[in-house]
């Protein structure tokens, strides 16, 4: 068989891949293959579509700002992440996350209150408590902890939940079900049912802050159902994935970046000692670049054709953005398997996506990791790893990149 005719019966590469136990910060090696070929190719997921794969970074952007490519995730040629997504999808209604044009814009807003500038600047000092109170916790219990479960899910969990205005008393339960959706392993059975107790627990919230309401976005939104513009459960439905995402999303960047700094000490001495805010949001901004942790790719699906790099990307077809290999773009950020705090256009980056779906809780996660990591290795300048980087167990198969449990010791 020729070389071409190999080539065009060949299975497209299988999506997601899985990144190197040896390089577990870099894109995962058959992805990184394909983008050293070109910014655009074809892959395959497990219900066997065949979505287009963005991952050039002047592609991605390009396409991120394109009114043609849809979130809907209704749409038949949607390529779902898993059995699990699928099925929450099929029962979900329209929300901020799955809609566009001016209907995602309205959703949008009414969820925006809590993530003004105003709103995140005066948080800083509840943060700051948080984070020193979780930290001489784990102080005081010894001279050893598991930092994700000590202090990387703690610390942003309370934070979500007084941003909304969930008891964080009831934080094992969200954890729980959050661990679920985001793992990858749940059936479609046990993701609806997740879902479900999600929608009923936030249901309650909400019906009680329409009577008493507080400043909170749950409060926002009972607003919203007060006036008549939402349902109950619309509302638990538009909060519901920032309840979930707030804090597992920087619960991780918060171990893998411990796990980035502790191997580079002079990396880690620039992000500790300076007292710039500038220095420190760049510090921040490299490490999010870095560590990409939306690890299953952005899925869209194209309204209309749509032409890219010289491709068209017919009506009706599914594309993933693979953030991790735009993040690595040569063409954009020099040496990009390098981790450089000092990068002078890190902020450039994908990993919070871009355009009008770009992630409406990304300064919070900003503000919190650099307010962590900061004050860990300031209070604990002995911290290293129990076990070496090859033994930490990754979480290889997950939506949101991180590590299962991070040992340390001072």
């Amino acid at each position: 068989m020729s070389d071409s005719l190999a080539e065009a019966t060949a299975e497209p590469t299988f999506y997601p891949g899985r990144r190197s136990a040896t390089c577990p910060f870099r894109p995962a090696p058959e992805i990184a293959e394909l983008a050293a070929a070109g910014p655009i190719s074809t892959v395959r997921t497990w219900e066997g579509k065949r979505p287009w794969l963005i991952t050039g970074y002047p592609e991605a952007r390009e396409l991120f700002a394109d009114p043609r490519v849809s979130a809907d995730n209704h749409h038949p040629a949607y390529p779902h992440i898993h059995e699990g997504m699928k099925a929450v999808a099929e029962m979900s209604p329209r929300t901020m996350f799955n809609t566009d044009g001016a209907e995602h814009a309205r959703y949008r807003r009414m969820l925006a209150k809590p993530f003004t500038p105003k709103r995140l600047e005066a948080m800083r000092p509840n943060i700051q408590k948080h984070i020193d109170q979780t930290i001489d916790a784990m102080l005081a219990a010894g001279d050893s902890a598991d930092l994700v479960t000590a202090l990387a899910l703690p610390v942003p969990s309370l934070m979500i939940c007084e941003l909304l205005g969930v008891p964080y008393a009831d934080h094992a339960f969200f954890q729980e079900a959050t661990e679920l959706g985001f793992g990858g392993q749940a059936s479609a059975e046990e993701q609806q049912q997740s879902t479900m107790a999600m929608l009923g627990y936030l249901n309650q919230l909400i019906e009680a802050k329409t009577a008493s309401p507080a400043e909170d976005l749950l409060s926002d939104v009972a607003e919203l159902v007060n006036s008549g513009e939402l349902q109950v459960w619309e509302a638990s439905l538009q909060a519901v994935g920032i309840l979930v995402a707030g804090h597992e999303t920087t619960a991780n960047m918060i171990s893998l970046a411990v796990v980035a700094l502790l191997d580079q000490p002079e990396q880690l001495a620039i992000l500790r000692d300076t007292e710039d805010p500038e220095v420190l949001g760049n510090a921040v901004d490299e490490l999010i670049r870095y560590m990409t942790i939306v690890d299953t790719g952005l899925r869209r699906v194209a309204a209309e054709d749509i032409e890219v790099a010289g491709t068209v990307i017919p009506a009706g077809d599914p594309i993933v953005f693979d953030l991790a290999s735009a993040n690595f773009d040569a063409t954009v950020f020099a040496d990009p398997e390098n981790l450089d705090l000092t990068r002078a256009n890190a902020a450039q980056h994908l990993a919070f996506g871009s355009g009008r779906h770009q992630c409406i809780g990304l300064q919070l996660a900003r503000i919190e990791l650099g307010m962590v990591l900061q004050t860990l290795f300031r209070r604990i300048p002995q911290l290293r790893l129990s076990k070496p980087v090859e033994e930490i167990e990754f979480k290889w198969d997950a939506m949101v990149y991180g590590v299962v449990e991070l040992p340390v010791q001072w």
